[in-house]
């Protein structure tokens, strides 16, 4: 039996590999997981009835393309946030979260060849993996970017080579950052689509965490495009209800860009894409035109900023996060750190080199782990009190 080469170079997922440094140890005190971003939040009261009056719509084929009703609550909400008016029609498709999305999109829009040879695909580094696996699924060239403490956590991509840029067809950028909670401004978002504009490229937007904040709203994609007037096919950004409503399991998000783009990733999904069931787009309709939840949770999180500074403050290498929920902290060795705050307090934390990849002999998440602040106020302030104790006492 053969099997497709192009995936040989694929890293082991995170978690997995995590398990296998941690669980042959026992905690050194109640566990705390603060590994898996996984909102704790709690979502609207009226979720769970709004299933219940819906559920005999699960003998229903859904659209793939998402309810008219969810995709104008969409529309109207990009208009709220950023001020881009968008059709629901032609430039909006449902997605069974912002995964799958990020990852056919790829397929639906990566070229075979880029300046006649190999497509690049540009990734930050550290990244979500699933970048990577889409640069390998379309047989394109990952080109992994450093995004750093020197460059702000933002990588900086105008620095490539003439000749890979000149080869890139997608360019994917989360914001706010995932894992250090860094936020590109308008003018990083204009710099780099004008970069685009110069080579050609597509800009993948991963803004599933632009709700959770400290207290400016992160500029989006699609606002700087609509400012300095790019070609609408130029950006592509992506969104769900996970983070911005504590509803990781609802599995529903979106994807907005030019109607060519959206055309085509409309017609791949129809043939490979999971629909949202019914009963779970009437609960995404009234979840996207509700902020009132969305305001609470925001202001628990803003809390949890408070406390982290406090416990950290002082910390040389620091770096309070601008928005999302993650702490990126920096630690001489990254699976040292872990595994010895497993066993020493029983806190759970992520590696962050299991989030990056070796490039030219060294990996810019191996000395960081990656913390969840997830949890109640009162445990999270407890398990970073072991953190800085255990790691920096």
């Amino acid at each position: 039996m053969t099997f497709p080469e192009r995936f040989s170079n694929l890293p082991e997922y995170a978690f997995p590999r995590l398990r296998r440094l941690l669980d042959c140890h026992g905690p050194g005190g109640a566990p705390i997981h603060m590994t898996i971003g996984e909102p704790q939040h709690a979502f609207p009261s009226w979720v769970a009835g709004l299933v219940a009056e819906h559920a005999h719509e699960f003998g229903k084929y859904p659209p793939n393309e998402g309810t008219p009703e969810l995709r104008t609550a969409i529309s109207d909400w990009v208009a709220r946030r950023y001020r881009v008016m968008l059709d629901p029609d032609r430039h909006i498709t449902v997605l069974n979260g912002t995964r799958e999305g990020l990852f056919n999109a790829a397929l639906a829009l990566c070229p075979e060849e880029k300046a006649g040879k190999r497509p690049v695909i540009l990734t930050p580094n550290p990244f979500y993996q699933v970048y990577a696996v889409a640069a390998l699924a379309v047989a394109a060239d990952p080109v992994y970017v450093p995004a750093t403490a020197e460059n702000g956590f933002l990588p900086d991509y105008a620095a490539l080579p003439a000749d890979v840029l000149d080869r890139t067809a997608i360019a994917y950028l989360c914001s706010p950052s995932n894992p250090q909670g860094a936020v590109a401004s308008k003018d990083y978002w204009k710099d780099l689509l004008r970069l685009a504009e110069k080579h050609d490229f597509q800009v993948f937007a991963d803004e599933c965490y632009s709700e959770v904040y400290r207290d400016t709203p992160p500029p989006g994609a699609l606002e700087a495009a609509q400012e300095i007037g790019a070609d609408p096919e130029r950006v592509i950004v992506f969104h769900s209800l996970s983070k911005r409503s504590n509803l990781p399991g609802l599995r529903s998000g979106f994807v907005a860009g030019g109607p060519e783009s959206l055309r085509r990733i409309k017609q791949l999904r129809a043939y490979a894409g999971a629909p949202l069931p019914l009963p779970l787009q009437r609960v995404a309709e009234r979840v996207w035109a509700d902020e009132t939840h969305v305001k609470e949770s925001r202001a628990l999180y803003q809390r949890k900023y408070a406390i982290a500074d406090e416990i950290f403050s002082g910390l040389p290498g620091y770096h309070p996060p601008q928005a999302g929920f993650f702490l990126w902290l920096p630690v001489p060795d990254g699976e040292e750190a872990a595994l010895k705050a497993w066993r020493f307090t029983g806190v759970r934390v992520l590696p962050g080199a299991y989030l990056s990849r070796d490039v030219e002999g060294g990996n810019p998440g191996a000395g960081y782990i990656r913390v969840a602040m997830v949890a109640t106020e009162q445990e999270m302030r407890h398990g970073l009190t072991r953190l800085r104790d255990c790691l920096y006492g």
